[in-house]
């Protein structure tokens, strides 16, 4: 039987790297769609050592030209399409950006699949984000949509520009709702990231501080290695279909840093509230961390919970890492390249 051939954009992002090291092992011929550059974006596919396992193509998701030669060049049987513009806070400084490349850059990937490739199926990732606020207990598929960032509209807009193809020209086209998921491969302009590289640098005597936002902010955290797992079972299904992927809990900022602290031999105990927290080395009493109103967001969606009970059922997907091993690892690893000198992107 032939190899079957998957098409990755964004595929040097943490996902795209997660998803083709699980696609190389299970016998695809992997293509990575990337932006023309000088210089190649690669340490995510060096770390799973995927470089020289993988097909890297030079694509412009926002070139519709270049989308439809590429679809009618390789033929994609899968397409995961996680391109785009991915960080909330990034987003509410570059709303027209987010917008063209998160949301409009979804519709003109679907429309060139519509016409030069209508046999290929495709995921796209929409986010927790398209919910929003006043919402109860955990959320599914039937909850209503309130996005509370440019980032979490242009995803919605994206959201249903998949549902409508798919109703429209009978794609085979789905939605994975993915909340949270982290990894040692997450950006530094996410959180969860900043948290654990600058306690890093702090453990071996760098840096002095660390300074975050609002630490009762709550996330639904999962391991994007488990998260890509849902991605790829969706495209297996006989029809396409939108799922939450959750892990079903929700922890505090505050919470994940005392556990990234203590992977690290720190034992962080916090004092005050709101803008006044501090966060304190309990053996010295030196000060650790501290709340800056800078990051702080214009707008602040309510906690969330998923309900992944459809993917449960239907796709018999199961997270297997929880949020402390989770923690853990992203601390531990974090913590071996401060050691090693090591520069992260």
């Amino acid at each position: 039987m032939a190899k079957k051939t998957a098409l990755i954009t964004g595929i040097t992002g943490q996902d795209g790297a997660y998803l083709a090291q699980s696609l190389v092992q299970k016998g695809y011929r992997v293509i990575g769609g990337t932006r023309r550059s000088s210089i190649l974006n690669l340490p995510r596919l060096a770390a799973l050592d995927l470089v020289g396992q993988i097909e890297l193509v030079t694509l412009d998701v926002q070139d519709f030209t270049s989308i439809m030669r590429l679809l009618q060049e390789e033929a994609p049987d899968e397409i995961y399409h996680l391109g785009g513009q991915s960080s909330v806070q990034v987003s509410f400084q570059q709303p027209l950006y987010t917008a063209e490349a998160t949301g409009q850059g979804a519709l003109r990937f679907l429309e060139a699949v519509a016409l030069a490739a209508p046999e290929a199926r495709l995921f796209h990732p929409s986010s927790s984000e398209i919910f929003g606020q006043n919402i109860d207990g955990k959320v599914d598929e039937e909850n209503d949509f309130h996005p509370r960032s440019p980032y979490g509209v242009a995803k919605l807009f994206a959201y249903w520009s998949v549902i409508n193809h798919r109703e429209a020209y009978h794609l085979h086209a789905s939605n994975g709702i993915m909340f949270n998921h982290e990894s040692p491969l997450r950006g530094m302009d996410f959180v969860t990231r900043k948290i654990t590289t600058t306690l890093a640098q702090i453990a071996c005597g760098g840096q002095q501080e660390l300074i975050l936002g609002n630490l009762d902010n709550a996330r639904d955290w999962g391991f994007a290695g488990d998260y890509v797992e849902a991605m790829w079972l969706m495209l297996q299904q006989e029809a396409a279909d939108d799922y939450v992927i959750a892990s079903g809990e929700t922890h505090s900022v505050r919470a994940f840093v005392t556990l990234a602290a203590a992977a690290m031999g720190i034992d962080i105990v916090f004092e005050g509230e709101g803008l006044e927290t501090c966060g304190f080395e309990k053996k010295t009493g030196r000060q650790l961390v501290r709340i800056s109103a800078d990051f702080y967001r214009p707008s602040e969606p309510d906690p969330l919970i998923g309900n992944a009970a459809k993917a449960h059922r239907k796709l018999n997907w199961h997270p297997k890492t929880d949020f402390e091993k989770l923690v853990t690892l992203m601390a531990e690893s974090d913590l071996q390249r401060a050691r090693n000198g090591q520069v992260w992107y």
